[in-house]
């Protein structure tokens, strides 16, 4: 026999999610702080020598080569991307779960929110 999903289970469930994704994003940022602080790192003297007319692709592209280099930089980077997604997958986790639920208030409340966020973040990229 299977047992129905609950409100319960869904906030035990999301709670766990949520804890997960912020614990693994400050054991990633501190393993990249290890890593940065081994590499010498140096804060600019200069800040008109960092480039902020890149573009969005070049900023992606430069960020998954440097975290392929395994830079710490980069590895704060990944732990801070992580510690922003952690809500968006709380807003889908509890989507599914309000499917499950049958809940459909809920569903169209949190496709809602989970639009504006989609929208939101990737609004932010635009030049």
């Amino acid at each position: 026999m299977r047992k129905n999903f609950t409100d319960v289970d869904l906030n035990r469930s999301v709670g766990n999610l949520l804890r997960l994704g912020v614990v693994l994003a400050v054991i990633i940022s501190i393993i990249g702080f290890v890593k940065l602080f081994l590499e010498g790192f140096k804060m600019p003297k200069k800040y008109s020598m960092l480039d902020l007319g890149e573009t969005s692709e070049q900023v992606w592209t430069k960020f998954w080569e440097s975290l392929m280099k395994g830079e710490g930089m980069a590895i704060i980077q990944l732990g801070i991307l992580i510690l922003i997604f952690t809500p968006l997958m709380r807003i889908i986790f509890a989507l599914i779960g309000y499917l499950k639920e049958k809940d459909y208030i809920y569903v169209i409340i949190s496709s809602i929110v989970l639009a504006i966020m989609t929208i939101s973040f990737f609004a932010g990229y635009a030049h």
